[in-house]
């Protein structure tokens, strides 16, 4: 699966292109400045965009009014053609935001039962009862998602709406070639309606991606053989931050090993997450970060943990955004990328990333671990690497059988002798890949 040797990036695309909050009606083709941003991303290191939604909306775009067409504050759908065919141009794949357990109220389907009630024949396509009012006064009652009444929640029960997502899923295959899906709020969606989704997607292209927002529980409910190929690893972002603001790398060190570690009970063994520091639904990272000498050390762990990197725009040069301001604040415009000593450390951190087949496919084992130090194994298809970190302000010399002699340094080319002990510089990271 190409997605396994890949590195994300995720785009909001109604605040990436400074588009109106609320829907106003009116059509600017905002969406091609993707376009203007393709030579970035990919000097970036990644190789996969994803989008958060940009179909018709009634304002955010989780709140969907037609999956058949790109929001008019973005353009239209050639537009996005375009911009996905200069995208696949320059080596960068394209998944979309699948917002399939709810939509807005101005959902064509959702509109016509407001209008016509128990005869209008979409009725089921929705949780609906027509003995009670909605906090909007339709004249019914209807199931919102988590009680969000502006988001209507679908009925994947019903052949009827599964058909035609499907038909919309096929349109996006024919008309702009995508090459996977991110489910919005999958936790919520049914385990059957995600096997006919996998089985449906199979058909359209060979290794068509399929990636769950997942929060917490087993996520092997619904990443698997025949359904998710991946999900958002909410279970470690926590700790990838918390354990550099605590001096505590026994906290994501340790959650690392419950994930993927070398024990049979480990839970996510084999498995590919989604790994991210910050995304359009938290805190960034340079914002939650105490100390900003950590934020290089931050995404060295992330692209040295097992799974796929995902970087948020904006956060990769170390743009600032907190939760409490609200989700505009997470989600801004900015006129041009901008170049910086963190965006040159992340693209050399991507690259040795991808080529890499321990990092994108080892085992994980702890060989040194300490309030403010670790090393961490990975190996795989007979290549090994060291993840070293120190997150301390003075230098650290680690001893350990390193099982070799000496070793090259995959983010610097630089070699390493492991004899006599390994320093760790203050506020470091190193991918040593050993001799055989």
């Amino acid at each position: 699966m190409w997605a396994y040797e890949s590195v994300f990036y995720q785009i909001y695309p109604i605040g990436f292109c400074g588009a109106p909050r609320v829907n106003d009606g009116v059509y600017q083709s905002r969406i091609r400045k993707v376009s203007d941003w393709a030579e970035h991303i990919r000097a970036l290191g990644a190789d996969a965009i994803y989008f958060s939604p940009l179909f018709e909306s009634d304002s955010h775009g989780y709140d969907t009014r037609d999956f058949r067409r790109i929001d008019c504050r973005l353009g239209t759908n050639a537009d996005f053609a375009d911009v996905c065919a200069c995208l696949h141009r320059n080596g960068i794949r394209v998944v979309l935001d699948g917002v399939f357990n709810h939509v807005g109220r101005g959902f064509w389907a959702f509109q016509d039962v407001q209008q016509n009630k128990w005869n209008s024949p979409y009725k089921d396509w929705f949780h609906i009862s027509f003995d009670g009012n909605s906090n909007y006064n339709d004249g019914f009652w209807y199931e919102g998602w988590e009680g969000h009444y502006e988001l209507v929640k679908l009925n994947l029960q019903n052949p009827e709406v599964v058909n035609h997502i499907f038909d919309c899923i096929r349109g996006w295959a024919q008309q702009f070639d995508i090459d996977g899906l991110r489910l919005d709020v999958a936790y919520c969606l049914p385990p059957e309606f995600l096997r006919q989704l996998r089985a449906f997607c199979d058909t359209l292209k060979p290794d068509f991606f399929l990636v769950g927002e997942l929060l917490h529980g087993d996520y092997n409910q619904r990443v698997g053989e025949g359904m998710l190929h991946s999900c958002t690893n909410y279970e470690c972002y926590k700790g990838l931050y918390s354990s550099l603001n605590s001096m505590n790398l026994f906290e994501i060190t340790h959650s690392l090993l419950r994930q993927f570690g070398p024990e049979n009970w480990t839970l996510y063994k084999g498995k590919h997450l989604l790994a991210f520091v910050d995304n359009h639904d938290v805190t960034r990272a340079a914002s939650i970060l105490t100390n900003p000498k950590h934020l290089p050390l931050l995404y060295g762990m992330l692209f040295g943990m097992p799974g796929i990197p995902c970087i948020y725009y904006g956060s990769e040069w170390g743009a600032e955004g907190k939760k409490e301001q609200g989700d505009d604040a997470l989600r801004p415009s900015f006129d041009a990328p901008v170049e910086n000593e963190l965006t040159e450390w992340i693209a050399k951190l991507a690259k040795a990333h991808k080529q890499s087949k321990a990092l994108c496919y080892g085992s994980f084992k702890q060989l040194v671990l300490t309030n403010k130090q670790c090393v961490w194994e990975r190996e795989a298809e007979g290549e090994r690497v060291l993840v070293a970190i120190n997150a301390d302000s003075e230098p650290y010399t680690a001893h350990f059988d390193a099982r070799s002699g000496q070793a090259v340094d995959l983010i610097t080319g630089q070699l390493h002798d492991f004899g006599g002990g390994s320093e760790l510089p203050p506020y470091s990271v190193a991918f040593w890949k050993t001799e055989h």
